[in-house]
């Protein structure tokens, strides 16, 4: 069985998702489609419709985090280092085109938000970097073309 490389935040912010899953919004859920069901003809009731169709939502979520959560990897990234870009690290690189800068951390699936700079280990801009150090090329293949960087720092926080 593969596993999916998660770091403890993310692996903590999905439990909690979980839990609040369970205990909170499954509830709510409940009374809702209780609520709705007391207001009658239930072919006709648009509350009883969305409380239903959000009660799909929310089991669906908890089935799929249920079945993801046995197979993901906790990778403790404060106890990485090194010179190559890797899961956690955190890399700085040049586009050898025009000379922008974008600073992104490698990160699990479940965790990427390209707003904060985190960027899945499976996107092509991680896979194109992971295994190289500063100095070293990469060329990352985007729905544009092939854009080529340099690798400026690799760090870790």
């Amino acid at each position: 069985m593969n596993t999916i490389p998660i770091t403890q935040a993310g692996y903590d912010k999905l439990k909690s998702e979980l839990e609040k899953l369970r205990s909170v919004d499954r509830r709510e859920v409940i009374e809702a489609i209780k609520e709705a069901r007391s207001h009658g003809d239930l072919s006709e009731n648009a509350e009883y419709d969305a409380a239903k169709e959000r009660q799909g939502l929310i089991e669906a979520r908890i089935s799929e985090l249920e079945a993801k959560m046995p197979i993901l990897e906790i990778i403790d990234t404060a106890k990485l280092k090194g010179e190559r870009a890797i899961f956690g690290a955190t890399v700085e690189l040049e586009n050898l085109d025009n000379g922008e800068r974008r600073v992104f951390t490698i990160v699990g699936p479940d965790e990427s938000d390209i707003s904060t700079g985190k960027v899945s280990v499976l996107s092509p801009m991680a896979k194109a970097v992971i295994g190289k150090k500063v100095g070293d090329d990469a060329i990352v293949q985007a729905p544009g073309g092939e854009i080529e960087y340099e690798i400026k720092r690799v760090f870790f926080a």
